[in-house]
């Protein structure tokens, strides 16, 4: 087969034994690798990689995410993760310092709506996810915009070894972070920067499964900033 060639794999094929996959996405069955969703098949490299196009984001201790605040609790806040599981995140958490009910409103700290970027500090099933904001770029995000995505499309969002997401940042000048499940926090200097990114984004979600797309998104954008003059 060419190195070059991709194809797409439906739920039930059977997948290249050289292929590095993980669970739920590819599973044994008789000693055979087995696609569970629809995804791509890609020989390009040294190893054939399996890329899903349908995914659901599961949570793991480590993980750095962006949750957006559903409801508010007396001690903690409850977040939207793009997942099946809800979070939570503790007051104590948030201030650094015990919490005082006296003086400490979360309704004031956080609001409903607000996004927060965090990292997953315990999960195993039985109970919501536990988030921390105790470390350096984590808290409330104040500047920019985040859109949420597919968790699936992410690695072809972030490209072989960041070629995709390199090109957009130096081709804008923005900042922006994909998290692992699905949330993109675009931040540029002026909003019509920052609905490029956007624009872009989505564009590579629809098309993921698409070759040459890394040329067309930087064409895009550079269509895109001349007609907005930016």
């Amino acid at each position: 087969m060419p190195s070059s060639q991709r194809r797409i794999v439906a739920p039930g094929d059977e997948l290249d034994p050289k292929v590095e996959a993980k669970e739920p996405y590819v599973v044994e069955v008789g000693g055979k690798k087995v696609a569970t969703v629809v995804g791509l098949l890609d020989y390009k490299g040294q190893k054939p990689s399996y890329i899903p196009l349908e995914a659901v984001y599961i949570p793991k201790p480590g993980d750095v995410i962006i949750g957006l605040v559903t409801g508010i609790g007396v001690t903690n806040w409850f977040l939207d993760i793009n997942s099946p599981y809800q979070a939570v995140l503790n007051i104590q958490d948030f201030l650094g310092r015990p919490f005082n009910p006296a003086t400490d409103d979360p309704a004031r700290l956080l609001k409903i709506g607000d996004y927060v970027k965090a990292k997953v500090l315990a999960f195993d099933r039985t109970r919501n996810p536990l988030l921390t904001v105790q470390e350096d770029g984590l808290g409330r995000i104040t500047e920019g915009k985040v859109i949420t995505i597919s968790p699936a499309k992410v690695p072809r969002v972030i490209g072989r070894k960041g070629s995709m997401l390199n090109m957009i940042q130096e081709e804008t000048g923005c900042d922006v972070f994909v998290a692992v499940n699905g949330r993109v926090h675009v931040k540029c200097e002026n909003e019509d920067l920052e609905d490029i990114v956007i624009v872009a984004v989505k564009m590579i979600e629809r098309e993921a499964h698409k070759t040459g797309l890394t040329d067309r998104i930087r064409r895009l954008i550079r269509e895109e900033r001349v007609v907005r003059g930016v």
